[in-house]
């Protein structure tokens, strides 16, 4: 199994229907700019009430994973946004890489299109950000590849109108959320590896959010409260009701650790001191059950590689 070049430090399993074909990318060699879309944790994600505009007010801390998707780029001359590799039930316009495309060439007066390609390896509901960084990726990449320049915080203002999650992928810091998550504070926080299940499920963050039971009257933490007590995950309690899968995996991985889950799920993750420890739990794990091992870190792979670009 082929790995992604910039995420050195990952080591990833798939049930047997999924595993990828061997030396297989959806990126040609042709692509005049390859670059990260990493996950992220939300090491935890607090509620903290419900605005009149129907949005919720959270607390949130995110962290990047050196594991993702990656995305290639080339210039067209045409105007044209043309992705190359589609995604199953989701139409070619609606796609958040297309979009975020079209928003960038919309907010620039740019008159260049691209080329985009996936290699797509987060699970697609699992709440570590796929479509969202995929999404940031795109704005930094083509504001990178077309030299429009529109700096950081325009570029996340145009992903935050894209999803609530998609700024701190701009950003490409760990950090502090709170507001509806756009509100970012930069953290330093220790970098341990962690071990990812992908439970077999669909999480509806949509659902979630609506769903009756939330708690929705947390008080606010501040960052050192979060340090020194910890934080949990306020919709953990509606999730495992209403998904069962996510339930009986949570039982699972907590007989090997301090298991945790990310977003709304589905995916779920434990910390480790190092490596080794985190892939002895993996080889614990049945077979079918999609996981995998990757190191924290609190600069984003994707800006540690635009760096070298500049």
């Amino acid at each position: 199994m082929r790995l992604p070049r910039y995420f050195p430090h990952t080591i990833a399993t798939y049930s047997r229907d999924d595993a990828p074909a061997p030396n297989m990318t959806a990126i040609p060699a042709h692509a005049e700019l390859t670059l990260p879309a990493p996950a992220k944790l939300n090491l935890m994600l607090h509620i903290l009430g419900r605005r009149a505009d129907g949005y919720h007010e959270l607390q949130t801390l995110f962290q990047f994973l050196e594991h993702g998707d990656e995305l290639g780029f080339s210039l067209r001359q045409d105007g044209e946004i043309r992705l190359h590799t589609p995604i199953e039930g989701v139409a070619h316009d609606s796609n958040l890489i297309v979009r975020a495309a079209k928003r960038l060439q919309e907010a620039s007066g740019t008159p260049l299109g691209a080329d985009i390609w996936l290699d797509k390896r987060l699970p697609m509901g699992g709440g570590i950000g796929g479509g969202s960084s995929d999404a940031a990726t795109t704005l930094l990449g083509l504001d990178h590849l077309w030299h429009t320049q529109l700096g950081e915080d325009r570029l996340a203002e145009l992903g935050l109108a894209l999803g609530a999650d998609v700024p701190v992928f701009v950003r490409g810091r760990a950090a502090f959320a709170e507001g509806v998550g756009e509100c970012l504070t930069p953290v330093e926080l220790d970098e341990p590896w962690f071990l990812v299940v992908a439970p077999d499920c669909h999480v509806s963050t949509a659902e979630i959010f609506s769903d009756q039971r939330l708690t929705r009257d947390t008080s606010p933490i501040t960052l050192a409260a979060f340090r020194e007590v910890g934080g949990r995950n306020d919709c953990l309690p509606v999730v495992t009701t209403r998904y069962p899968e996510i339930r009986n995996t949570l039982i699972l991985l907590n007989k090997y650790c301090e298991a945790k889950m990310t977003g709304t799920g589905s995916c779920l993750f434990g910390a480790f001191p190092n490596e080794r420890e985190a892939d002895k739990v993996r080889a614990r794990l049945p077979a079918t059950l999609r996981s995998f091992v990757a190191r924290g870190c609190n600069v984003s792979p994707l800006h540690r590689e635009l760096q070298k670009q500049a």
